[in-house]
């Protein structure tokens, strides 16, 4: 399917043949009909990607800040990798579009095949032939209204968010500061409230577009003070609404000048807004920001997941405002279409983003894309080609499943430069960047279901989706006959794992690996070394400073991410394996009582760990912890010797009364790269570097470490249940 998109590190649009993204439960697939180019919006993130990498810095400095910080962490080789691979994968535009539902999720009600529908949201509602998006972001659109003007839906909900925030009541005085497609929506929602609008804009095309929606008008250079005293009897308007986008204060300086006693300010565009005190004090003047489309945005758990507000305690959500704004083009109190100046087939879309850059000076205010119908159907199956350079017969066949920003840094780069691999099949769970992946690496073709990888010339898949995804994709891998690589998790729960199993002893010759990489990092094997002649049982401590993420992150949610238990602290069950060179027998895990965390949810606890080998190891995973404090400290103990490692870049190894040797690596290495190269030569050797017992050992105790702080009490990790019927 054709999509419009940017790059980041050129801000050149293109429009790009991406697969068609895949769909879930909570979504719905939408052929687009009409999308519309939000000018303001769009054109911001143009203009940042046309600016130099040094305008870009001083653009974001949140972001250098995060780049020098991974330096120091990671080194500059990786940092750099996962720089470039940002600002060179394709990024899509667009929020507000309109079609048909080809399909439904098995979780979403009220929709089905043939509906017509308005759709938001900035990742998914793009500039695209189809579209998948959460149900919650979808509306169906009126008998009466047209895609065309059902494509501005969107649109029209940031402007109603803006009016509901201003509380607008009959009889009241408005200023509308901006008059762009935005401000003038909101002039005729405000018109419709039975208020007084005064309008003011540098453009006076768009001033004399808003007296036809009945705004008192203040041309450019006009006395807008003046004129709101005199409209008020001197007391000044009773909200400004701010529709606007500029770098300078003066309107935010002129708001409190021209708001009356008590009056409001809701800034809906993006100025600056160093508020002077003394109006706004002495006034008493509230500000507020709109939030995008209404209660509900940058929630995923509404967004993503579905989770609806009750309307008795939420009366508009982002989606009862996409209906509301449809029902008012329905009656006829909103006129978008009058708003429209532009047409473009989605094939020109270049030339209509032309407009907004200012490479074309004619005037512009609703620019509409279309798509067609016909084009659209016979490229929806289809997968797309993609010409790499010759390769050797011998190298490893590769297909990935997931091309997030671990995969592009971490994985991809290390992998094309060891030259022993070939990439076949690409799928990603969105589409968008699998093409932009696809050229930058090689790929052969990128598809936007993961049959085709299963079905296509692959050696091995290997899997970096999100974690829900993990343990089906490994199953119908081993299934297919493919030997296949996992992100950690390899799966969340005793059921997937005994699929899992199921699949390998079934599957014949098919290898199954983890991405474990640490116990792969040189400082690990250092120490593994260290402690090769010692008989006893070892004891091992691991400490890790693991920092906090965000209750909204999709690794907090049970059923995508199940958790840092699941998601992250299998890591260093592993590790602990490694270092003292056994399976795990039991696991016992406690967890501190915080009234907002649920066991599986739980990110500060302990884990005390026994091995067959009779080893122990002890596990203290927080999330509460100095972030000026190293990240991961490692101990072992045993036979007289001893061993640290400090965040992976340093090993202190000691032996009875010898003085300590000290190794420094200068900068972190977790084993990424020692992994890949196991894991390829193992491959080709038709070994694994790693035993299938270990990886399944390790997977069912992190599960049942879940369990265990749920029961409070140790548990037994036993293989041998997921045979069990």
């Amino acid at each position: 399917m054709k999509q419009v998109t940017q790059t980041l590190r050129t801000g050149v649009v293109e429009i790009n043949e991406v697969p068609v993204p895949s769909l879930n439960d909570k979504f719905v697939l939408v052929r687009n009909s009409m999308s519309v180019i939000s000018a303001g919006t769009e054109k911001t993130k143009i203009d940042m990607g046309k600016k130099s990498l040094l305008q870009k810095a001083k653009a974001r400095p949140d972001l250098v800040k995060q780049v020098i910080n991974k330096v120091r962490t990671e080194g500059l080789a990786k940092t750099l990798q996962t720089v470039n691979s940002r600002l060179n994968s394709p990024s899509p535009l667009g929020y507000s579009c309109a079609g048909t539902v080809v399909a439904a999720g098995g979780l979403v009600e009220g929709l089905q095949p043939g509906d017509r529908v308005a759709c938001g949201g900035a990742d998914y509602a793009n500039h695209a032939d189809f579209v998948a998006v959460p149900k919650n972001l979808v509306v169906k659109v009126p008998g009466n209204v047209s895609d065309e003007e059902a494509a501005f839906t969107t649109v029209g909900s940031i402007a109603l968010q803006g009016v509901r925030l201003a509380e607008p009541k009959l009889g009241e005085t408005f200023l509308v500061v901006g008059l762009g497609l935005l401000g003038q929506i909101t002039v005729q929602l405000l018109r419709a409230n039975g208020c007084t609008v005064i309008g003011t804009d540098l453009d006076a095309a768009l001033v004399k577009r808003a007296e036809g929606f009945g705004a008192i008008a203040v041309p450019p250079g006009g006395d807008v003070t003046g004129l709101c005293a005199a409209k008020t009897a001197g007391h000044g308007v009773d909200a400004v609404l701010v529709c606007a986008g500029s770098s300078s204060n003066a309107i935010i300086e002129m708001c409190g000048e021209v708001t009356r006693e008590k009056g409001r300010v809701v800034v809906v565009g993006a100025v600056r807004m160093d508020i002077p005190r003394e109006d706004f004090f002495k006034k008493e003047i509230s500000v507020v920001i709109s939030r995008s489309y209404g209660p509900g945005r940058y929630d995923p758990v509404y967004e993503e997941n579905g989770n609806d507000y009750p309307l008795g305690y939420v009366r508009f959500t982002e989606q009862r405002n996409m209906s509301t704004f449809l029902e008012l083009i329905s009656q006829g109190k909103v006129d978008v279409k009058s708003l429209i100046t532009h047409r473009y087939s989605v094939d020109d879309a270049a030339v209509a983003y032309q407009l907004i850059e200012g490479n074309k000076t004619e005037p512009y205010l609703g620019i509409v894309l279309q798509y067609n119908p016909a084009s659209q159907l016979a490229d929806m199956a289809a997968r797309i080609e993609v010409t790499p350079a010759a390769v050797a017969a011998d190298k490893v066949k590769l297909s990935f499943y997931g091309a997030g920003n671990y995969a592009t840094a971490s994985l991809l780069p290390p992998m094309q430069a060891s030259g022993k691999v070939t990439f076949s099949g690409l799928v990603t769970a969105s589409g968008r960047s699998a093409q932009g992946v696809a050229k930058q690496f090689g790929f052969g073709f990128c598809a936007g279901s993961y049959a085709e990888l299963l079905q296509g010339d692959t050696d091995a898949i290997v899997v970096t989706t999100r974690h829900d995804t993990h343990g089906a994709a490994v199953r119908d891998a081993l299934t297919a006959g493919k030997h296949v690589y996992v992100e950690k998790p390899l799966a969340m729960s005793v059921e997937e794992l005994s699929e899992i199993h199921r699949a390998y002893g079934d599957c014949g010759q098919a290898q199954v690996m983890v991405g474990f990489n640490r116990r792969f990092a040189p400082a690990t094997r250092q120490v593994v070394e260290h402690f090769s002649g010692v008989k006893s049982p070892l004891v091992a401590n691991i400490r890790i400073n693991a920092g906090v993420i965000p209750a909204d992150h999709w690794i907090q949610d049970p059923q995508v991410g199940g958790g840092r238990m699941i998601g992250e602290g299998c890591h260093f069950i592993d590790l602990a394996s490694a270092l003292v060179g056994s399976n795990v027998k039991s696991v016992y895990a406690v967890g501190s009582s915080k009234a907002e965390k649920s066991a599986l949810l739980n990110d500060n606890l302990c884990l005390s760990l026994t091995f067959e080998n009779g080893s122990v190891a002890n596990i203290t995973y927080t999330a509460d912890g100095a972030k000026a404090m190293a990240k991961e400290y490692i101990e072992v103990f045993g036979g007289g010797r001893s061993a640290q490692i400090n965040d992976f870049k340093d090993v202190t190894l000691y032996s009875g009364d010898t003085e300590a040797t000290r190794l420094k690596a200068g900068v972190q290495d977790k084993g990424q790269k020692h992994m890949i190269s196991a894991w390829l030569e193992g491959l080709k050797a038709g070994k694994a570097c790693v035993d299938y017992s270990c990886l399944m050992s390790t997977s069912l105790a992190t599960v049942m470490a879940v369990e265990s702080l749920s029961l409070g009490m140790p548990l037994t990790v036993d293989t041998t249940v997921l045979t069990a019927e």
